[in-house]
């Protein structure tokens, strides 16, 4: 597998640095770029309704939201720089094909949702600012798709300095709103001590916890800090993670600052004269100046949004390609991937507007918070799964009291995203004119990724085998010879897959050859990267086979036996009989692991599709 973005993969150099503060310097970056998605256009609503309905009361959970968001992204972070895998790599490397091509398209869904969101805070915020239709306004948007690939070509440092600029623009056009608005300053340290006015409060305070956390964040962090490059010991190992720590600390608790101004913002101003439900961005900027007393107020608001729409579109779109790349091992032109990915956001948008009107970007916005709260769970259950790993993080998994942590802070956020997703799917039923139609799709689908999540919680715990992030190792095999006594075959073909199959399957081709036979060992490479370019794919999965083959051979040989390794790239069931046609076997010999029924959906039906396909006899052996 190559590396993750490999156009900036160790482009920043860490070492040489005369002093301490150059080094931490060196280190200082990514986290910006990932504070951006926790101040996007999507969190605004919510903290504009949390503010305008219940003043200050609301600001505890901004803080308990911040706290949550350093723990995961500290152990995104982690698992980047330990293993040099990005959570989509990794996910590739450890779950089956099937469970991965389903998580990849949860993530190319969450991808799209917060490309959603930003298009539609930057195309309001263009409106608001120049009174350009909120439709031309989504068109222009496309256009920022290139400055993303004009600056990575540029290194990332450029980039992260662009981003930290947009963080500024944000910062302070936030101060100046706090000068403006001139907050309460004992209500806001109230704030901060946890109460809940009513049911409501709780519906607003989950949906602040639900547009807090992003997915695509936790994949492009642990991308992001592998853009350095530091001393592999030990000890340099340590001391990035000390230095990622501290970065992400200062860049969150500026996302923070950023939230809990736009909820201060709205407190101080439309709470304050009874306006509770002000909860649309547009109506925001429409109160400020009358209540504020200034142009300058609704000016500045405008200028945050467009600067949070646009940094957090380019960080959207690059963790769209980190996703594509990981999961899929797939490359395709930067510009391609990023062009798709705003069109997937830009078309529903555009339909939307153009049937229903300009009134409904704060319906879209919920939404695409919904859907990113169903994908939450299936980026943060996996991530504390790796991190927790000894084998996986080579003794740098994190300890007991931070697994417990990492837990409590994944249920609470699976939990209330799950309420806030049942309480949306709720509504639509009781509003929906033909419910029926919900009833067959919607109600199945939550359903059905419900099961997933379960299945991805339990199964590290139950399941017996330890698993490398190849998810196979010969070391964990301790083949048993049999004893055999009359040998016939000459040249036997064996398909081993590094499973428990092996043994029999290899044991019972000795008893038929034993060490006067030829044996050949065939290994089928099933990686999407295998199924589109065969034997040209020079991916991490097929370097660690090819020695596992080599292990395998070196092995037998020293039992006495005469063995030869074959890979093959592809789908099983077509490259067997292929290479086993080529050759002069007498016979192939297969382990199985005896499946039936709903796993042959899940692991295929290799036995019966090539047994018609090849010349030779064919020898079933089950596990």
């Amino acid at each position: 597998m190559g590396k993750s973005l490999e156009e900036v993969n160790e482009s920043v150099s860490t070492q040489n640095k005369k002093s301490v503060f150059r080094k931490i310097l060196a280190f200082f970056g990514p986290a910006y770029l990932i504070s951006v998605g926790y101040m996007d256009p999507g969190n605004w609503a919510t903290d504009l309704a949390g503010g305008s309905q219940f003043g200050y009361s609301l600001l505890w959970v901004l803080l308990m939201s911040n706290i949550m968001a350093l723990l995961l992204q500290s152990l995104s972070a982690r698992l980047g720089i330990v293993t040099q895998r990005d959570l989509a790599q990794a996910s590739r490397e450890t779950y089956s094909p099937f469970i991965n091509y389903i998580l990849y398209f949860l993530a190319e869904i969450a991808i799209a949702a917060c490309d959603l969101a930003e298009v539609l805070g930057m195309a309001i915020g263009i409106n608001l600012l120049f009174d350009i239709p909120l439709i031309y306004g989504v068109m222009i948007t496309v256009l920022d798709t290139f400055l993303l690939l004009f600056l990575i070509n540029k290194g990332i440092r450029k980039m992260e300095a662009f981003i930290l600029a947009l963080v500024l623009v944000i910062g302070i056009s936030f101060v100046f709103e706090m000068f403006f608005a001139q907050p309460e300053l004992d209500k806001v340290m109230l704030g901060l001590i946890p109460s809940m006015p009513n049911e409501t409060a709780l519906y607003i305070a989950i949906g602040i916890i639900g547009a807090t956390v992003m997915p695509h964040n936790l994949y492009l962090h642990s991308s992001l800090v592998q853009t350095r490059k530091f001393d592999r010991s030990k000890a340099g190992i340590k001391q990035a993670l000390k230095y990622n720590l501290i970065d992400s600390t200062i860049a969150l608790n500026l996302a923070f600052f950023v939230n809990a101004a736009i909820l201060i913002l709205a407190a101080a101003t439309f709470y304050k004269v009874g306006m509770h439900n002000v909860a649309e961005i547009q109506d925001a900027h429409k109160f400020l100046q009358p209540l504020l007393g200034t142009k300058w107020a609704p000016i500045l608001f405008a200028v945050a949004l467009i600067a949070a729409g646009q940094s957090s579109t380019v960080t959207g779109t690059l963790a769209g390609q980190i996703i594509m790349e990981g999961y899929l091992n797939l490359r395709i032109q930067p510009w391609v991937r990023r062009i798709v990915t705003r069109l997937i956001a830009i078309v529903p948008a555009v339909i939307v507007i153009t049937i229903f009107g300009e009134g409904v970007t704060g319906k879209l916005l919920i939404f695409s918070q919904v859907i990113l709260s169903l994908q939450l769970g299936f980026a943060i259950i996996p991530l504390i799964h790796f991190v927790s790993d000894k084998s996986k993080m080579r003794g740098f998994h994190i300890g007991k009291w931070t697994q417990i942590a990492s837990w409590i802070v994944a249920s609470i956020i699976v939990i209330l995203n799950g309420k806030l997703v049942l309480d949306e799917i709720t509504g639509w039923l009781e509003t929906a004119e033909n419910p029926i139609i919900l009833w067959l799709t919607v109600v199945p689908l939550a359903i059905s990724f419900l099961i997933l999540l379960l299945y991805i919680v339990i199964k590290p715990f139950i399941s017996k085998r330890k698993n490398d992030f190849q998810n196979h190792s010969p070391h964990n095999l301790k083949l048993r010879f049999s004893k055999s006594e009359a040998y016939d075959k000459k040249n036997i073909a064996v398909t081993v897959d590094f499973s428990a199959a092996d043994e029999v399957a290899l044991n019972s081709a000795f008893e038929l050859g034993g060490k006067q036979a030829n044996y050949t060992l065939i290994h089928i490479v099933e990686t999407v990267g295998a199924l589109m370019y065969g034997e040209h794919i020079d991916d991490h999965e097929t370097l660690i086979d090819e020695k596992l083959l080599e292990e395998y051979k070196e092995m037998l040989a020293e039992k006495g036996f005469r063995v030869k390794i074959q890979l093959g790239f592809g789908k099983p069931n077509k490259v067997i009989p292929l290479l086993i046609n080529e050759g002069t076997f007498d016979i192939l010999v297969m382990g199985t692991h005896g499946h039936t029924g709903f796993k042959d959906l899940i692991f295929g039906t290799t036995v019966d599709k090539l047994r018609h396909k090849i010349t030779i006899p064919l020898l079933i052996v089950r596990e």
